[in-house]
């Protein structure tokens, strides 16, 4: 007989989320926290600490830490600083990415190394430091942040697919990798989230703001942009027992947009 769980309570949980400061990673320290859930918020942008400082005045735990994720020696450090400071990390998300909206014709160089350092070497070495921590304590969940243009691709994006198109199948060889210790290992693949980085893209593109807003939500049969709560709330299915058998998915969040 099946009794009722609080399968979604987190409680006595350490999420580490990248990218926190803003959007879909502060989203997502929001909700986590609701759930019980202890977040470490980390990212380059210092902003990350008001928003750390404003989830504790609704009572709940949270906490900044300032890190660079292409750094090793930072990521290594803010690790361990994590670690030492709430004794376990449960869950890992990597969330935080950069994009560029060109061709790969119109890129520099210098603009193509950065948005694969953030998203891809930055999902890497966070995994590399924490996964010990992680097994150590038994297991836990690590979501990594794709797109629904890793899956498909689009235009004038060459870098940001590559480094999602990435990211997915890392997902699947991590899970591979770490089942053995208890650990699972998903992506997420948002559509077009209403967030200061999708409305960059537009500018980046020439577009005027509220058109291209617009624009970016036809198509889908839900008809609208997704929102960060709407991919935090992926990513707490992903980190909850709702999912204990689940490992190595690709999970797409976009309202229908590749349907």
């Amino acid at each position: 007989m099946l009794h009722k769980k609080d399968v979604l309570n987190l409680e006595g949980k350490v999420a580490v989320i990248t990218g926190a400061a803003s959007g879909i990673g502060l989203g997502t320290a929001q909700l986590l926290s609701a759930y019980g859930a202890m977040v470490a918020l980390v990212d380059v942008n210092p902003k990350g600490e008001e928003e750390a400082a404003k989830i504790q005045r609704e009572g709940r735990v949270a906490d900044f830490f300032k890190c660079d994720v292409t750094s090793l020696e930072e990521v290594k450090k803010t690790v361990e600083d994590i670690k030492n400071k709430y004794g376990r990390i449960d869950i890992l998300f990597n969330n935080a990415g950069v994009t560029v909206r060109k061709t790969v014709v119109e890129l520099e160089e210098k603009e193509w190394d950065f948005v694969l350092s953030v998203g891809l070497k930055g999902t890497y070495l966070m995994s590399k430091f924490v996964i010990p921590v992680m097994a150590e304590g038994g297991g836990g969940s690590i979501i990594n942040t794709g797109s629904g243009w890793g899956l498909k691709g689009g235009d004038k994006a060459a870098a940001y697919c590559a480094v999602k198109g990435g990211i997915v199948n890392l997902t699947r060889a991590m899970a591979i990798d770490h089942g053995s210790q208890n650990i699972r290992v998903n992506s997420i693949n948002p559509g077009d989230t209403d967030t200061n980085m999708l409305r960059d893209e537009g500018r980046q593109l020439g577009f005027e703001e509220k058109s291209f807003l617009v624009d970016s939500a036809k198509g889908r049969p839900l008809e609208r942009l997704g929102t960060p709560e709407d991919i935090a709330s992926a990513v707490l299915f992903l980190a909850s027992d709702l999912s204990k058998w689940i490992t190595g998915t690709a999970l797409v969040v976009d309202g229908g947009g590749i349907a």
